[in-house]
């Protein structure tokens, strides 16, 4: 039925804005849409009452489809933490980590760590590729906004540059697959990763002591909220009504 695609739509649509919702506090979360589609027409023939013959009429609605659910990837706020391995990207492109299974991840969480063997995690414990070891005796971890590394040690005078991190960027980071744990996979959608420089071919730069924030809007998530509650309400206005001429039908008696 056209009005039960139209319900199932809206509750995909309600599902979506819920989840933002509840990622609202979370590090470096991209806010989604719902994405829909008319269901394919049929064309409704008629009959040429003078001729006899058939012929093509307006054409007949089956509903609505989900078509996808697709990532926003505008820039959140940025906040101080006072952190020193809490970093932020300030425009275009993402950290690259090592998922257990050896392959890359992408994520705009910067709420790093260093693990028991000196080298700077994910809040998950997904290392940064390519990894950078932090020693146990700095005293003192400098990150510039163009992604060097560099450290004071115990005895050290001036800071010493150690490693490089790079970023990674999309054609279309919208086609990025949502693998939890606020990392991405690369897609054939989303094209292939091209790692570089912060600050270089439209990558954005490195706030170190920051963190972004997520990208959920309140105001317009309770907006359509809103929109989608009546949506689903007049779809089942449209049920009841199908379902009382029914009725009505039904109850016609033959004289």
């Amino acid at each position: 039925m056209i009005s039960a695609s139209g319900m199932s739509a809206q509750q995909l649509a309600m599902d979506t804005i819920s989840n933002n919702l509840a990622n609202v506090n979370t590090t470096g979360f991209k806010a989604s849409q719902a994405k829909f589609a008319d269901v394919f027409y049929q064309q409704v023939h008629r009959i040429d009452g003078a001729q006899g013959s058939e012929s093509a009429g307006p054409s007949q609605g089956l509903g609505v489809k989900h078509s996808q659910i697709q990532r926003v990837f505008t820039q959140g706020t940025v906040e101080a933490t006072g952190n020193p391995l809490d970093l932020a990207v300030q425009g275009e492109g993402f950290f690259q980590v090592i998922r257990p299974d050896n392959s890359i991840g992408y994520t705009r969480d910067g709420s790093f760590s260093v693990n028991s063997q000196g080298i700077l995690c994910t809040a998950q414990g997904y290392p940064l590729s390519p990894q950078i070891e932090i020693p146990s005796d700095t005293t003192e971890v400098q990150i510039g906004a163009d992604g060097t590394v560099a450290i004071k040690r115990v005895g050290d005078m001036m800071p010493r540059e150690i490693a490089q991190l790079e970023l990674a960027q999309f054609i279309n980071p919208g086609g990025l697959e949502s693998l939890g744990n606020n990392v991405y996979a690369m897609t054939s959608a989303s094209g292939d990763a091209m790692a570089g420089t912060p600050g270089d071919d439209g990558l954005g730069s490195i706030a170190q002591g920051n963190l972004e924030r997520s990208n959920v809007n309140l105001v317009q998530e309770m907006v359509n909220m809103i929109i989608t509650q009546r949506a689903y309400e007049v779809n089942t206005k449209s049920i009841q009504a199908a379902d009382e001429m029914l009725k009505m039908a039904n109850n016609i008696k033959r004289g």
